[in-house]
């Protein structure tokens, strides 16, 4: 998937991505020293309402931080996202994109999963929602890393990579990997499983030119994961 136009200019600069990595890094080392803990002692569910506050504040700082780079050259949150909904019939659209690349999504899911066994992190599991207040804070998390993890890799960082390399497969694939490096803090089998996700929610943005599908998609499949398949299938 390589355009023949020439590739746009980089929505901030190169020094904001190198930040923008170095966060990563700095994320990754939380999350590993918060897995060791739990690994070590399992969390009491009275953490639950840190955990979804804490993961709200972050993904909302490295959206600020993607958003405060872009700014600094003229753009915007639509810079990012590639605009916004201007019609019923645009989120009608929108969601009839987004149902059934959220079952290719969960498939291919399932089937990394079985190819590479299951991931060994225990910090997400142990703090799943059960209580009601869990539960309604749990869909706000899922809402807010939606937007701003769609909005982080595949606004910010795969329109960044795509500028540099004017390759767009080049980006999608490396924003996939970046976006499961993020998360090595699970174990490398999750970092495989996610980095491919990635690359999917990639290739949908590509395709669509905006981030609304990937919003919906993302954070429906969030909820599902997290939550409400266990309600179904219990």
């Amino acid at each position: 998937m390589t355009s023949s136009a020439p590739p746009p200019s980089q929505i901030a600069s190169r020094k904001h991505l190198i930040g923008f990595l170095l966060i990563g890094a700095a994320l990754v080392a939380l999350g590993t020293a918060q897995q060791s803990s739990a690994n070590s002692r399992p969390a009491p569910q009275s953490q639950s309402y840190i955990f979804y506050f804490s993961a709200i504040v972050l993904d909302s700082a490295l959206l600020y931080y993607c958003w405060a780079g872009v700014r600094k050259r003229g753009g915007n949150l639509e810079t990012l996202s590639g605009g916004r909904w201007s019609s019923w019939r645009d989120l009608a659209t929108d969601f009839s994109i987004a149902l059934p690349f959220w079952i290719v999504w969960e498939g291919a899911a399932w089937a990394l999963n079985r190819l590479v066994g299951a991931g060994t992190s225990k910090t997400v599991a142990a703090l799943l929602p059960h209580t009601l207040g869990e539960i309604l804070l749990w869909i706000v998390t899922c809402i807010t890393a939606g937007i701003c993890e769609e909005l982080a890799f595949r606004g910010y960082l795969q329109k960044q990579i795509r500028a540099l390399t004017g390759s767009v497969s080049a980006a999608i694939l490396a924003q996939g990997v970046v976006f499961g490096l993020f998360h090595a803090y699970q174990g490398w089998r999750n970092v495989v499983v996610i980095s491919v996700l990635g690359i999917l929610f990639g290739l949908l943005a590509a395709w669509r030119g905006n981030l609304r599908a990937n919003v919906l998609a993302h954070a429906w499949a969030d909820i599902w994961g997290g939550w409400l398949q266990f309600v179904v299938f219990r």
